[in-house]
């Protein structure tokens, strides 16, 4: 009956040690996730952005380069 028991236990510490490995890892990958989300969403304004010219210089307004 004593090894039935130890087996028992070596079960719930394995089944104890296996439901904490998965909640971490649920949490590393919700993580990600909304990091994920985040750089998708910066992504997309830095294309839009792009797509429209907002950064592109007026060349008048621009000094002239210094070998002139």
């Amino acid at each position: 009956m004593t090894d039935l028991a130890e087996r028992l236990e070596a079960l719930e510490m394995r089944i104890a040690f296996q439901d904490q490995t998965i909640e971490e890892l649920n949490a590393t990958i919700t993580a990600q996730w909304r990091q994920i989300d985040l750089l998708t969403r910066k992504l997309e304004t830095v294309e839009q952005q792009v797509r429209s010219g907002v950064h592109i210089a007026d060349p008048s307004t621009e000094p002239p380069p210094p070998h002139y």
